[in-house]
């Protein structure tokens, strides 16, 4: 099972260190990255592997929360069945 984390907010230092610690102690593998600066806002897109996941997924969420909260962002974890349940007819 694949997901997408997005992350959105003023820029700051430590924040693609903080998300990529969560993944790593969930055993969460990170696919692919993608980071832009735009002014002074910080966006970046995770795209990521749950499969060896060690947490529920309750468990995931509030840790990206806990993160999102401490660094004042907008973080959201989105999994690969929401984008085929949004394009199935």
């Amino acid at each position: 099972m694949k997901a997408v984390i997005t992350v959105v907010g003023r820029d700051t230092v430590g924040v693609v260190a903080r998300v990529s610690q969560v993944c790593a102690e969930l055993n969460i593998n990170i696919e692919d990255v993608t980071q832009s600066i735009m002014q002074d806002m910080f966006c970046m897109i995770m795209l990521v592997n749950l499969q060896h996941c060690t947490a529920p997924m309750a468990t995931v969420r509030a840790a990206l929360d806990g993160v999102a909260a401490k660094m004042n962002m907008e973080l959201h974890l989105t999994r690969e069945e929401v984008f085929d349940a949004m394009h199935h007819i």
